[in-house]
């Protein structure tokens, strides 16, 4: 079995933006951008082609078409804290997309689960023909 490709994450190719926060924020709702949008491009970084052609694969609503995965942190009041939460939940998103699905092995149903296959089968086909008309 082959170990995972090993990839660093280089802080200089994530660019963060501030915005203001949604919801409740008291007297500097208005006034202070603490809410993060954090934007990666995946073809431009330095992460392994590997790593790259699977993040571009992978199935989620963050990575938009052109390779860029957006992320919008605003769980904190503390925009360092919203920063620290964002580049968590890029790494948690790329060691998502580098995980490898162990191949599945076909088997064969056993006898006793053939035997209540057909058994069910016997017994649904005796209900429904009971729904028939009745003969004299």
């Amino acid at each position: 079995m082959s170990a995972l490709p090993r990839w660093r994450l280089e802080i200089a190719e994530i660019e963060f933006s501030m915005i203001r926060a949604q919801g409740a924020g008291g007297q500097n709702v208005n006034k202070v951008s603490n809410a993060v949008h954090l934007r990666f491009d995946i073809q431009a970084s330095s992460l392994p082609e590997e790593c790259k052609a699977q993040l571009m694969e992978h199935d989620d609503q963050r990575i938009s078409k052109a390779g860029v995965v957006i992320i919008k942190a605003q769980a904190h009041r503390s925009l360092e804290l919203n920063k620290l939460d964002a580049v968590a939940r890029l790494e948690e998103l790329i060691a998502e997309a580098m995980q490898v699905d162990k191949p599945r092995k076909a088997t064969k149903p056993t006898y006793g689960s053939q035997q209540r296959r057909l058994a069910g089968k016997v017994q649904r086909s005796r209900i429904k023909a009971m729904r028939g008309k009745i003969s004299d």
